[in-house]
């Protein structure tokens, strides 16, 4: 690989830079960030980049690089801390980008209210309850969630206490022994605390000193004749018991760690799309609690090369696992690694990690007994990950070669955008995209047009106007919508195709444009391309590809569309109440999680929304509570 038009500059600039620690931010010619590093000693870690071999990606890197910049830092740990921030801030293309802490879901428990409750939370806000996670997903999240509730007796329906409290029967739950049944009027206050605070506590990780208070309380209870809150301990202790025999048992009651194993492949080549994996495993009471996947693409060099796990320079792996524990609120005193670490990193991210859990946290690689097994565990079932996903990356590369070779396109389709016009009447006319990005949908291309023409019924001159505003964005650096799709899918039929076409050749783009025709039945039947019409139904890949992609435009505009349909109502429901205007209509709308919340809430719960005073709650509370107003 050639190595960057600039080297002697940059030869030069790196030799000049202090023997401090700091951190390196590279950028290529057209000035953005490719990559963020960090260093006890830059002249030396940056020099590295331009002289002598590499392995194959930071090769790849050092040869884009146009230019760098660096900050330095007072101490190593200052340098640490500021390259986890500038990788979030740039993201750099040949970074480890990991899921943004925004799209991990956490358990959350409103420890302000009467009566706590535990719920899923998209993001911490500080409301001054106690957040637990981030977790892997939202199905770990409820089957956690609702492990706890069995467990405990936590009610697990939709009830508002004490609104709610003898207004109707107990449910099921309570008649089967899974819920203590506060809705009965019969369960004290201070009892279903005592409930919640073991499930924090649990959730903290200390499900064995929760089943040994149980195990004290259930003696003393029997002790002292107190028969029935003896069995009640008793049965709380084997449902816990019960709920770490559906996890996988890894070690005895006292093993609390994390486990991250690295599976590194030996395939090298331009074209692979998933290389490395590490495997995360969270385990508590000696249970994996939750695992989590990493798939690094060719990409991303950060530390996955054998000579970055055993130089002798700051490794990049550092940063990894750094960002892994940014966003949780429990670090165990314990991480094992499947891989070195240089014995300064290992130290300072240490070091680091017992600040921010506020204990001591050891990071270390086993050499034997169990918690060598551990990391050869994880390693492992990050190679069948590793494998499962190249196999599946396989696959949609030949499901897009072959709808490459229907179509008759002059190059894969690797990047798919689909557009579907919906509408309510005349309002709320709305144009959805979705995008498929190497044959898989990826949400966060997603994106909707609010339809401003005023031939409110045609939806050819809808569709042309989402699409002509859509390719106003292709080329524009640093746009979040600059990239050209390589095939473009409407859902309709010629006519959709015809009116783009000429669109198309009006702006000078040369990007195809095909229909996808529904049968009778509203489903995929064929592409058109205006011209004539292409049979999918015998190629079963790419007819679930299509289908797929269909489908999931349709679902996606309908539901912008009703949505927007749904706020107006709601918002011009609540603008019919005295003092209520626009903007207090929108304030109260966006405050509570779903408009049934809004109409239930209490004259103190509106009154803490920003902008309502309290002649306004009283108002919105009159209007829904006495009128029974909808």
């Amino acid at each position: 690989m050639e190595l960057s038009k600039n080297i002697d500059h940059l030869r030069s600039k790196s030799a000049a830079l202090p023997r401090v620690p700091g951190v390196y931010i590279m950028e290529n010619e057209a000035g953005q960030v490719i990559y963020v590093g960090k260093s006890r000693s830059l002249r030396d870690r940056v020099s590295q980049y331009f002289h002598g071999a590499h392995d194959t990606k930071t090769t790849k890197m050092a040869s884009s690089v146009h230019d760098f910049r660096f900050i330095t830092c007072n101490t190593e740990m200052e340098a640490l801390a500021l390259e986890n921030s500038l990788i979030k801030q740039y993201t750099p293309k040949y970074n480890i980008r990991l899921k943004d802490a925004k799209a991990y879901p956490y358990i959350r428990i409103d420890m302000k209210s009467e009566w706590p409750r535990i719920s899923m939370a998209r993001k911490r806000v500080p409301d001054g309850s106690l957040y637990f996670g981030p977790y892997s997903s939202t199905q770990t999240v409820f089957s956690v969630i609702a492990h706890l509730e069995r467990s405990l007796g936590i009610p697990m329906c939709k009830k508002r206490f004490p609104e709610d409290i003898g207004a109707s029967r107990p449910c099921v739950y309570y008649q089967i022994g899974r819920c203590m049944g506060v809705c009965t009027g019969r369960v004290d206050n201070a009892v279903y605390r005592e409930a919640i605070e073991r499930a924090a506590d649990i959730l903290r990780g200390g499900t064995r000193n929760v089943i040994r208070e149980l195990t004290e309380k259930m003696n003393r209870a029997a002790e002292e004749l107190e028969f029935e809150e003896a069995a009640r301990c008793r049965d709380t202790i084997e449902a816990m018991r019960r709920l770490g025999e559906k996890q996988k048992a890894v070690g005895s009651p006292d093993v609390e760690c994390d486990v991250i194993g690295l599976h590194l492949t030996s395939f090298e080549g331009e074209n692979v799309k998933f290389r490395d994996c590490a495997t995360v495993f969270y385990i508590r009471s000696g249970y994996i609690s939750d695992t989590e996947h990493f798939l690094f693409g060719s990409d991303e060099i950060d530390g996955i090369s054998a000579d970055a796990q055993t130089d002798d320079e700051d490794s990049p792996l550092s940063a990894f696992i750094m960002a892994l524990y940014q966003s949780r609120e429990y670090i165990p005193s314990e991480i094992l690694l499947s891989f070195e670490l240089p014995e300064h990193d290992r130290l300072l991210l240490s070091e680091y990690l017992s600040g921010k859990a506020e204990h001591k946290v050891t990071v270390r690689t086993p050499k034997k007994g169990a918690s060598k097994y551990l990391c050869d565990m994880a390693v492992q079932d990050a190679g069948k990950h590793s494998e499962n996903a190249a196999k599946r990356d396989r696959n949609d590369e030949r499901t897009l070669v072959s709808l490459a070779s229907l179509l008759q396109l002059e190059v894969v389709p690797e990047r798919i955008e689909a557009y579907d016009i919906s509408n309510l009447g005349d309002e709320h006319i709305t144009a959805g995209m979705v995008t498929a990005i190497d044959g898989r949908l990826k949400k966060s291309e997603y994106r909707t047009f609010g339809i401003r023409s005023k031939d409110t019924q045609d939806d050819y001159a809808a569709m042309r106007e989402a699409i002509s505003r859509r390719l106003t964005h292709i080329g524009v650096e640093g746009d979040s919508m600059e990239a050209c799709p390589d095939l473009i899918l409407l859902d309709g039929g010629r006519g959709h195709v015809s009116v783009i076409r000429e669109l198309m050749a009006e702006t000078g783009f040369e990007i195809p444009v095909f229909g996808m025709v529904k049968d009778e039945h509203h489903k995929t039947r064929t592409l058109t391309d205006a011209d004539g019409e292409v049979n999918i139904a015998r190629h079963a890949d790419v007819f679930r590809l299509i289908y797929g992609i269909q489908e999931e435009v349709h679902r996606y505009t309908v539901g912008h569309m009703t949505g927007a349909k749904r706020k107006t109502l709601k918002t011009s429901s609540l603008e019919k109440i005295k003092g209520i205007g626009p903007a207090k209509a929108k304030a109260l709308t966006e405050h509570f999680k779903s408009f049934s919340d809004l109409k239930k809430a209490s004259v103190a719960e509106l009154s803490e929304v920003s902008g309502i005073s309290q002649k306004d709650a009283e108002a919105v509370y009159e209007y829904f509570n006495t009128k029974k107003n909808d």
